[in-house]
């Protein structure tokens, strides 16, 4: 089987999943969560090399106060419960995005996780916390411009070094981008590392996206024929 090195998923579908049997938003966030677990040891067992999920854009923070309430207990507590996580499957685990707006022990425990974490080499794990592909490429602009106007960095702009100031900077592009739920569109995220991504769409809603799941993606990616530039 031809595993991709690195995929990247949109965990869509939590509280449509929750509609379906009977139960509020929140019960979907809560089994979304423990979901991305299993695909974390599903993706290390097939090999892949480099995990990173969508877990709240800069978007959601238009969602009702209760929900963005209640997704933000959730990701303190999984946050809390990935050290043990990331022990026990030796991840190395980083969160992609603007930080600045989470409560600061939020901001502390990233920190820590990140340094707890950083000479693990089993499985690469991103987390794209509120994340956006415009405002990640937005907030690299304004360094390379901080960074010419210092002298700190000069000549030409290319596309390496754009790519050095992103919150990815130097984590391989995705070979397979998957997304849950039906949906069919990147929503802002990793809009400039897909360019030569290959892109699956499932109506299975994310709390349901298994192993099995996880394997039928897979093996769609492995019978592309995989071409750059025409070539």
């Amino acid at each position: 089987m031809n595993v991709p090195e690195h995929i990247a998923i949109i965990l869509d579908g939590n509280g449509r999943w929750a509609r379906s049997k009977g139960m509020p938003r929140n019960y979907g966030h809560t089994m979304g969560a423990k979901n991305v677990e299993n695909i974390c040891r599903a993706c290390h067992d097939i090999g892949v090399k480099y995990l990173t999920v969508y877990a709240f854009s800069t978007e959601n923070w238009k969602r009702s106060d209760d929900e963005v309430s209640a997704i933000m207990k959730l990701l303190r507590g999984y946050l809390r419960t990935c050290f043990k996580l990331a022990d026990d499957n030796d991840m190395c685990v980083r969160v992609l995005g603007d930080l600045t707006r989470l409560e600061s022990d939020m901001q502390t425990t990233i920190a820590r996780l990140e340094e707890h974490t950083k000479d693990h080499s089993g499985l690469y794990f991103q987390i794209a916390l509120n994340y956006g592909s415009r405002d990640e490429i937005t907030r690299a602009v304004n360094r390379i411009a901080e960074d010419i106007r210092s002298g700190t960095v000069s000549g030409e702009i290319t596309e390496e070094m754009i790519g050095s100031y992103l919150d990815t900077r130097g984590i391989p592009d995705p070979d397979l981008l998957i997304r849950t739920s039906g949906e069919e569109r990147l929503s802002n995220f990793l809009l400039w590392q897909c360019a030569y991504t290959e892109f699956y769409f499932t109506d299975v809603h994310w709390p349901a996206f298994d192993k099995e799941e996880l394997l039928k993606a897979v093996e769609s990616f492995g019978e592309r024929n995989r071409r750059y530039g025409g070539v």
